[in-house]
């Protein structure tokens, strides 16, 4: 089983932004290149991230993505599950009508034990754990990094 690279994108993207804090204006531009995700891509993702209100879309010359959630709240699963819908690993664990056997039979109940697995491995896992560890977003050093409020403008970097 392999996940759809949009919800590979969308974990960096969520990783990149959690890095940032709740209420940071990042471009585009910089999450792309940062996240290595093609910016058409990043588009079509943030629209799915917006749906869901991990994230506000802000247009314009110095728009760019705000994390609307705190980090500590989404998970790993929360993301990839915006993303491809829930989990499903077979046919029958995702339409156990679809068995013409039986949904109670051994090979069902060991593909719902691994779904059950995937499911609570990535639950566990938050946007604040992973924006803590080095990952496939390089680690930034904090400091290195200009803050500012929502509000707030530095005609300079893009960033509000």
């Amino acid at each position: 089983m392999r996940l759809t690279r949009a919800a590979e994108y969308a974990v960096r993207c969520m990783v990149y932004l959690a890095r940032q804090g709740t209420g940071i204006l990042s471009s585009r531009q910089e999450i792309a290149a940062s996240a290595e995700i093609p910016p058409h891509f990043l588009a079509k993702i943030a629209q799915d991230l917006a749906r869901a209100g991990f994230i506000e879309i802000r247009q314009g010359a110095r728009g760019g993505f705000v994390l609307t959630r705190d980090p500590a709240s989404i998970t790993m699963l929360d993301v990839v599950e915006t993303m491809i819908g829930e989990i499903y690993l077979n046919d029958c664990v995702a339409r156990p009508s679809s068995c013409k056997i039986t949904s109670d039979c051994a090979v069902h109940r060991v593909w719902m034990e691994a779904r059950d697995q995937l499911r609570a491995t990535l639950q566990s896992v938050t946007m604040e754990d992973l924006s803590r560890e080095d990952s496939c977003i390089p680690l930034i050093p904090l400091d290195s990094i200009p803050r500012m409020n929502d509000g707030e403008q530095d005609p300079g970097s893009g960033r509000q």
